[in-house]
């Protein structure tokens, strides 16, 4: 299984940083956090998105995913009026025309909250937004992957079952899903269950240890989940896509440290 590194935990370093990590403790691919400072998908200049292409090649580390910043303040696309939406559609196709300029072939759009409102309703807006994304996704060559997160940070779509349903209403082959173990875990789920519950359309996993009792994202072999177990029964299951190591804001302070830590344990694990 082929790691990525995420390069939200090196916000406050500089960019060049996490690719140097990433080449030097073994990492497969980055998987692009995009945010400020480094790649907020309204800053990519021409000359930005050349510097992060030029980092990958000297470096030998692909940038596979580009996720931009969104769900939270101030986007989210199953909040807000008619025109909260629109604006939030042009970032995230502008967020798409960003990935597809640095050179990633997939942009990764979570499911966000969908506030005090119907589950009907909720389920309309999500599948709306869907659809106008996939347009968005093949006029920049991108394949969508649809991340369904934890109930602690969505009330939409946080499933298997639910993403598959969605997956197959939406039947579009430009949006595909991944499974976050974490989101999984908590809802008594496991990677292999999500896999065997959305198939192919399951090519991307997020790894991280949790403590079972919220959205944390956790250094692997530091929580509860029993990591070597659920990885195996994923491998025996017949999964063979590529697998990021979410480490977030939990460990800015030390992101060289953690990284290492994090794909030596999962390495091991695996």
């Amino acid at each position: 299984m082929e790691l990525g590194l995420f390069t939200c935990g090196y916000q406050y370093e500089s960019i060049e940083a996490a690719f140097a990590d990433a080449a030097a403790f073994g990492y497969d691919f980055i998987e692009l956090w995009g945010g400020r400072p480094h790649a907020w998908a309204p800053d990519m200049t021409a000359e930005r998105a050349a510097h992060l292409r030029e980092l990958s090649e000297r470096y030998n580390v692909p940038i596979r995913i580009y996720t931009p910043e969104h769900n939270g303040y101030p986007y989210n696309y199953m909040l807000g009026d008619e025109g909260q939406w629109e604006d939030c559609m042009r970032y995230l196709a502008r967020s798409m025309e960003a990935a597809a300029q640095i050179g990633a072939s997939h942009t990764l759009i979570s499911v966000g909250h969908g506030g005090h409102t119907e589950p009907q309703y909720r389920h309309e807006r999500l599948m709306r937004s869907l659809r106008r994304l996939a347009e968005e996704a093949r006029s920049t060559g991108q394949t969508i992957l649809l991340e369904p997160l934890s109930p602690f940070e969505s009330n939409t779509c946080t499933t298997a079952a639910e993403i598959a349903a969605v997956l197959s209403e939406l039947n579009d082959s430009t949006v595909c899903t991944m499974c976050d173990m974490v989101a999984s875990y908590v809802q008594d789920e496991t990677a292999a269950e999500f896999y065997q519950c959305t198939g192919s359309a399951m090519v991307h996993l997020h790894i991280a240890d949790s403590d079972g009792r919220s959205e944390a994202h956790i250094l692997p072999g530091d929580g509860t989940l029993p990591l070597r177990s659920e990885l195996e029964t994923l491998r025996q299951a017949g999964y063979d896509g590529t697998a990021t190591i979410e480490l977030v804001s939990m460990y800015t302070d030390d992101p060289s440290y953690y990284a290492r830590c994090a794909i030596e344990r999962t390495r091991e694990l695996l």
